[in-house]
């Protein structure tokens, strides 16, 4: 009897949790049928950098193919930036919607792109973003911030990237106000061309993706002892010779007139200043050995592959280093619409110190004729500096205290924080390790107003990221050793101190490596994200 008792209960028991495990799949896990029905939904949960204020009003707006762009006619950059969002929606969700200019009346079920000069903006790169229930207007006033919000508008697609139903009659936005200003004027990205050498698309490539989290400066280191990357038509040399080799040895490649105007005309379109160094009096190996007349024994060293530096230097006692000078200064600034020139100016060991300090003042002059202001590395400030002339840190906080005494403004580049070839930790196969390893959680929880005392938010100009390129052969590099790394220092530059927050920085960060994913982007699968 006690044996049928526990059959029984046995029998009893297997049927509960059977019908337990039916009823939790069907509750749980949504079958094949019903995710084919669920309407795709646009996120702001996904948003980077964050925006200054979000505020969710509770409905939903529908976008679907019927969908137009409308944009204030007679204005060719609001067509541009329609043409811009047309595409972008049209690669994350299949839809090709049209685009259409307006005078006054708003339709209902569009998406309106609108310039208001009465706007009261913080600054040209401000936006509002409304999304109703009748409606998404996104206005500005100026096109530049037009062009920032629609990259906002963008990342709330992300999600829906090869996971759109394509039958779907619509795509569901939250209705929400977002107010956004950047905090920072200058938030930059540096590529170093010289080291090895990049294509004109690689650089292309490069500033789609910056765009895309609101950067608007690109440097382009051009000359080091590795290369001279810029045509300069009145000393062929430069290319000729000092064009012809990189790091390792190879051919390495150099940029025509024609070829830089090209990215300097395709970073403008996406509101990006292109900010060209030609580095000096260090680093000048590849120029020293293109013209002998610019060494002091007259005598070209050989061209240089390595990655040592410091051991290169202008001859500045010569006044055909100036005529060289100037002439390269004057070709790069009427190509540059620009109003900076950056002039390297770091690691200067073979230079005699008090004829360094000399030459940065001079090289300012030149540069100012020019109608161009001066930036570079922090050793500058050495130099007596007009208040126009810009400091970049990279590692010696006295340097920076120096220049801004003397009223420039700093650019932040810690190369213990934002320096992107260095490496992630001691396994990372690309990169170096002098400025120590660099985490994603390290390039993400620092702030430019503690790294120094005495220092104001006024005497920041903004921040940059560097990416030096000695170990860096190919875009997949770029694209590993900036991703996920990059996201965090537009946030830094882009959004208030007190908004942000690493916790919950990293849940949309995971957001965004199922976009770079999908779209192919090699980037480091980093131990601080929960990437599933």
């Amino acid at each position: 009897m006690k044996k049928q008792h526990t059959n029984e209960a046995v029998i009893f028991f297997t049927l509960i949790f059977i019908l337990f495990q039916f009823t939790s799949c069907k509750t749980l896990s949504p079958t094949k049928e019903k995710i084919s029905e669920m309407t795709p939904t646009a996120s702001f949960d996904n948003i980077i950098p964050i925006p200054v204020s979000v505020s969710l009003t509770g409905g939903t707006f529908n976008l679907n193919r019927e969908t137009k762009i409308l944009f204030a006619s007679l204005n060719p950059e609001t067509e541009f930036i329609a043409k811009y969002l047309q595409e972008q929606i049209n690669s994350i969700t299949g839809y090709e919607l049209a685009i259409l200019p307006f005078e006054e009346k708003l339709t209902k079920g569009n998406i309106s792109l609108i310039i208001n000069k009465e706007l009261n903006e913080l600054s040209k790169e401000s936006y509002s973003l409304i999304i109703s229930e009748n409606l998404i207007e996104l206005k500005a006033n100026q096109p530049e911030g037009l062009f920032r919000g629609v990259q906002t508008l963008i990342q709330m697609l992300f999600p829906l990237k090869n996971n759109l139903n394509l039958t779907s009659n619509h795509i569901e936005f939250p209705t929400l106000e977002i107010k956004d200003n950047p905090r920072y004027e200058w938030r930059g990205v540096m590529l170093d061309i010289a080291r090895h050498f990049f294509s004109v698309n690689d650089v292309k490539k490069l500033i789609d993706l910056i765009a895309l989290y609101k950067f608007n400066r690109l440097h382009l280191h051009l000359t080091d002892d590795q290369g001279w990357r810029i045509e300069i038509k009145s000393w062929p040399e430069l290319t000729e010779i000092g064009g012809s080799t990189q790091v390792g040895g190879g051919y390495g490649g150099y940029y025509t007139q024609e070829d830089y105007s090209e990215i300097v005309r395709y970073a403008m379109e996406r509101y990006i200043t292109i900010v060209p160094e030609i580095d000096m009096p260090g680093h000048t190996n590849a120029a020293l050995a293109s013209y002998p007349e610019l060494n002091c024994d007259d005598i070209p060293p050989e061209l240089y592959t390595g990655i040592k530096v410091g051991f290169s230097s202008l001859c500045l006692d010569k006044e055909i280093t100036y005529d060289f000078i100037k002439d390269v200064i004057k070709e790069v600034s009427d190509l540059t619409p620009g109003a900076y020139i950056h002039i390297g100016g770091d690691e200067a060991y073979a230079t005699d110190s008090l004829k360094y300090i000399n030459f940065i003042e001079r090289v300012q002059q030149i540069i100012e004729s020019n109608n161009k202001k001066m930036i570079g590395w922090e050793e500058i400030s050495q130099a007596k500096l007009g208040s126009n002339s810009v400091i970049q840190f990279w590692r010696k906080s006295d340097y920076v205290l120096k220049g801004l005494q003397q009223g420039s403004k700093v650019i932040f580049s810690p190369s213990s924080k934002v320096y992107m070839d260095m490496k992630y930790n001691p396994n990372t196969e690309l990169g170096l390790n002098w400025a120590g390893y660099i985490e994603v959680s390290d390039s993400y929880n620092w702030d430019p107003l503690t790294q120094i005392n005495g220092i104001s938010d006024k005497q920041i100009l903004g921040v940059e990221a560097p990416l030096w390129t000695e170990t860096i052969l190919n875009f997949s590099d770029i694209e590993f050793m900036l991703f996920p790394r990059l996201p965090g220092i537009a946030e830094i530059g882009w959004s208030p101190s007190f908004k942000r927050n690493w916790d919950e920085y990293k849940r949309r960060l995971a957001n965004h490596g199922n976009y770079w994913k999908k779209i192919g982007l090699n980037y480091y699968k980093s131990t601080d994200i929960n990437w599933d």
